[in-house]
């Protein structure tokens, strides 16, 4: 440590303080005592100033040094900390590899053997999951069967339904159609039994006029030169048709009669 200036007892600097104020010998005047009075309680003041501004700066110069020598041992501290750190931590990661490794070790045994449990089915966390979705299935497949007994139920009643439908289209279609051949038919039969009346009518007419004839004939033999004007009166059919193809037509008409005959019975029974 660098050396401190001495210091200096108050009481020292006032006795030189006063000597070097004294008057000289050689002929000074000594001023009155009210001066000398003052004088001193100044020179005490500055003594005090001076003496405290001493301790100051001789203070300030002592912590400058200790800062220094602290800073100076600081660094060594810190360097020597540093590297104690560092080996410390060199330590500690090769020390946290070496756990993770076995711990990696141990987990993937741990992995295996569970895998072996479960593929053989012994592991307690593999057969509770399975036992679950085992009666979910059971409950399943009760569910599907019961929808589909319903959905073949639906099916079948819907099938009923339009053989039902279709079956009641049918008679109503039947029924309509046997009305309207029932009609065409009755319509056919009025028909034919206004042409058999008009038949005998017209048989009736050919016998009268197969009579007519041959009393014209005779008629004729007896007086050819006179001729006279039959008068009709009343409502007759006159038919431009020889009697060859009336009986014709009227053999047809007798044999459609026929063949209708059965159709018309069936129609009276129904």
């Amino acid at each position: 440590m660098p050396a401190q200036p001495p210091v200096r007892e108050p009481e020292e600097e006032m006795e030189a303080e006063g000597e070097s104020q004294l008057p000289e010998a050689n002929g000074e005047v000594e001023e009155p005592r009210e001066n000398e009075g003052r004088g001193g309680e100044e020179t005490m003041e500055e003594s005090m100033e001076e003496r405290e501004s001493d301790l100051e700066e001789s203070e300030d110069e002592e912590e400058e040094e200790e800062e220094e020598e602290s800073s100076e041992m600081d660094d060594e501290d810190c360097e020597r900390r540093r590297g104690e750190c560092l080996d410390e931590m060199l330590d500690l990661e090769k020390q946290f590899q070496e756990l993770k490794e076995k711990l990696f070790r141990e987990r993937l045994n741990q992995v295996k053997v569970k895998l072996d449990e479960v593929l053989t089915g012994k592991a307690g966390e593999y057969r509770e999951p399975l036992a679950a979705l085992q009666s979910s299935m059971q409950i399943r497949t009760q569910v599907a069967g019961v929808y589909r007994e319903l959905c073949l139920q639906v099916i079948k009643h819907k099938h009923e339904c339009e053989v039902q439908g279709a079956r009641q289209h049918l008679e109503s279609e039947r029924t309509l159609l046997f009305d309207a051949m029932k009609s065409e038919l009755l319509e056919k039969i009025r028909r034919l039994e206004e042409d058999r009346q008009n038949i005998d009518l017209t048989s009736e007419w050919s016998d009268e006029m197969r009579g007519k004839k041959c009393k014209r004939k005779n008629l004729l033999g007896r007086s050819e030169r006179r001729k006279k004007v039959a008068l009709v009166s009343g409502p007759f059919i006159v038919y431009m048709l020889r009697d060859i193809d009336i009986l014709e037509d009227w053999t047809a008409i007798k044999k459609a009669k026929a063949a209708l005959s059965p159709l018309k019975k069936k129609v009276e029974k129904r």
